[in-house]
């Protein structure tokens, strides 16, 4: 039945003529913060751009914001977003698709669900897939799209300005059948961008790449009207002149399609390509390798760079920068041919402090000029090693910079990772303000493994090290989302696994369809590890996050230091006190210590500055149950401070911050 509705419309308007082959047009609505969309893109981007395919159908993506439109205003929505408003929204005031769930093809009420795909303007079940999801995009389904002919031959070149700021396109349609359309027929012209790249993701789902990118229309995305009844041989040109919008990635991806679309069943009558077009000079910054960790005073990063350009590139110079500051300038000579690609070894880098840095680098100086500066930037971040400090680690999260200082990122693919939530805080849900969260809601890249190492520390004594954290998971349905606890004694060369868990055994929640965010102190667990046997002078620990795709992960309140206190399951056992909490943190002038104490006992509350020296020592009483202690701040200056509560042998370490 469905096949029949079909032939019916794509004869409806056709009188007598010889037909022309037919190129398909896919519409895909996509969507940056839609985790099936990232799940299914790469799929069907290989579909669409196999050689088998490639002359029977051209895509255009439309991002838009379902289920929500991303908050970074560099997104592939936000630049274009009153184009892709348009073409998915409602009418009359937009295009007005029909529903994707209608069993007809009945326009009006736009597009609600991505992704969603449409051949020609219709349901993609019109040409045999189950739904108009593009998980049912298959060669049959493109092969039947386009077989059937149309009445319109139309031929749609392009080329640059002078100064490559803009590209003129002229179209010519010539009528090989006799037509005439059901409603306002018009011609369309999309500016698409082959591929984008983006370093971090542009949404929430950890989608970084993305194909046939709409990013303007031209002249407007309602297109030109044209003659709605033709006759064989009937002919019509036009030239658009078409600036490239300032939000362009790569004018080397710069690409057309063209398409004939009847307004009044919107079914497209024929589309038409044109292919990226060389720019005569143009070096692309391919990708950056560097250490991980780097436990050297300096290390020497290499580069790849990519002859785009139509010219051979004989010079360039690369800047390279650590954290935005310019370091010196690395030139390079030699013949680099069109479309070839090189490694290159840059000068030695001495980056500074330990932690988490981020190095990029700049192409300049390309012999004959450059005409796609766009192109011209990588960067990466790296975790660097320059000494341990003494001090112990006590990390709340409550600082906006993340991650905090001396604490590294590794995220090999630069998807979904390790970053600050402002709305979870750890069991109390009261004191200070952030926790690190780990998005398996988004990482629909299963198997994917992102670390978070904390700062480089000296364990080294007669004491066993204790590690201590407040975790927070849900699952999904029944994902095993897994976290793990690496240590390192020889500066990343070996790691030994102290903690994992995953699935359920990690679940400190119920399982929700929802993304999980923590709401109460009842839905975290906190953790307590004896590092036993690594009590070393040059100690590195790691959380490492693997991805099965489920639901969201915090931790909070990290605290690495000494303890004589352990059970032979390597558990530290607090039996004194526990909830420990500060509050105001920052704090100005007083912040208030909230404890639970088990026992009646003493306690002694000792303050170090950042190089270690005691600034404030006090005792206190605890009673049994929650104590609050206030601690006079007003004398210390702005920095952060470890604050080590010690009772019966037994410490519990919290980082403060003094803001002034």
């Amino acid at each position: 039945m469905k096949r029949s509705l079909l032939v019916a419309l794509l004869a409806a308007g056709v009188t007598a003529g010889a037909q022309t082959p037919r190129l398909s047009l896919y519409e895909e609505f996509t969507g940056e913060t839609c985790p099936p969309c990232a799940a299914i893109n790469p799929t069907l981007n290989a579909i669409l751009a196999s050689p088998t395919n490639t002359p029977k159908v051209v895509a255009i993506k439309w991002q838009v914001p379902i289920p929500s439109a991303p908050t970074n205003t560099w997104s592939l929505y936000r630049t274009n977003k009153a184009d892709i408003d348009w073409r998915y929204g409602a009418s009359p005031t937009n295009y007005g698709y029909p529903a994707q769930y209608s069993p007809t093809n009945t326009a009006g009420n736009g597009i609600s669900s991505a992704p969603t795909g449409l051949f020609d303007g219709q349901h993609a079940w019109n040409f045999g897939a189950a739904s108009d999801h593009p998980y049912y995009v298959s060669n049959a389904v493109i092969s039947t799209a386009q077989s059937y002919t149309s009445a319109f031959s139309v031929s749609l070149t392009n080329a640059w300005d002078a100064t490559f700021s803009a590209q003129t396109v002229t179209v010519s349609i010539m009528a090989t059948a006799n037509f005439s359309a059901t409603g306002t027929l018009m011609f369309r012209t999309v500016m698409v961008e082959k591929h984008v790249h983006f370093p971090v993701q542009s949404g929430t789902n950890g989608e970084k790449d993305f194909d046939d990118v709409a990013i303007a229309a031209f002249p407007s995305v309602q297109g030109m009207t044209i003659s709605p009844t033709w006759t064989v041989g009937q002919t019509q040109s036009f030239t658009l002149n078409c600036p490239l919008p300032s939000y362009t990635r790569d004018k080397a991806q710069v690409a057309f399609v063209g398409f004939i679309q009847d307004d009044g069943n919107r079914k497209v009558a024929q589309a038409v390509r044109a292919n990226p077009i060389l720019i005569s000079n143009d070096a692309k910054a391919v990708s950056l390798t560097l250490p991980a960790p780097s436990c050297a005073a300096a290390f020497t990063p290499t580069f790849v760079v990519n002859n785009t350009g139509g010219n051979a590139i004989t010079d360039l110079t690369i800047t390279p920068y650590v954290d935005g500051v310019a370091l010196t300038n690395y030139t390079w000579s030699g013949n680099l041919a069109v479309g070839a690609t090189t490694n290159l070894v840059g000068n030695s880098i001495t980056p500074g402090t330990s932690g988490g840095h981020t190095f990029s680098i700049n192409i300049t100086g390309v012999s004959g000029g450059d005409n796609n500066t766009l192109n011209n930037t990588a960067s990466s971040s790296f975790y660097l090693v320059t000494g341990y400090q003494g001090t112990p680690v006590a990390e709340a999260f409550s600082v906006v910079a993340y991650p905090p200082a001396g604490w590294g990122l590794v995220n090999t693919n630069g998807g979904a990772t390790w970053t600050r939530n402002t709305t979870a805080n750890g069991p109390s849900m009261t004191s200070g303000t952030g926790a690190s969260k780990y998005d398996f809601y988004s990482n629909n890249v299963t198997g994917d493994a992102d670390e978070l190492l904390m700062p480089p520390i000296d364990l080294s004594g007669n004491s066993t090290p204790t590690l201590a954290f407040d975790v927070a998971y849900a699952q999904y349905t029944t994902e095993n989302d897994q976290l793990d606890v690496f240590v390192s004694t020889d500066c990343g060369a070996n790691w030994q696994n102290v903690y994992s868990k995953s699935g359920s055994v990690l679940s400190t929640a119920n399982a929700m369809t929802g993304a999980f965010t923590p709401t109460t102190g009842s839905q975290w667990r906190k953790e307590k590890v004896a590092l036993t046997g690594l009590n070393a002078n040059s100690v590195l620990v790691k959380f490492v996050a693997t991805s099965a795709y489920g639901n969201n992960l915090y931790i909070d309140n990290v605290n690495l230091a000494k303890s004589n206190t352990v059970s032979t399951v390597g558990i530290i056992e607090n039996a004194y006190f526990s909830n420990v909490e500060l509050f105001p943190n920052p704090a100005s002038n007083v912040t208030e210590l909230k404890i639970e104490s088990f026992n009646n006992t003493t306690a002694v509350v000792k303050i170090s500055n950042s190089i270690g020296q005691l600034v404030i020592q006090k005792q206190v009483d605890l009673s049994v149950g929650v104590n609050s202690v206030s601690i006079d701040v007003k004398d210390l200056p702005s920095g952060i401070y470890s604050m080590v509560i010690d009772s019966n042998n037994t410490a519990i370490t919290k980082k403060l911050t003094v803001n002034k």
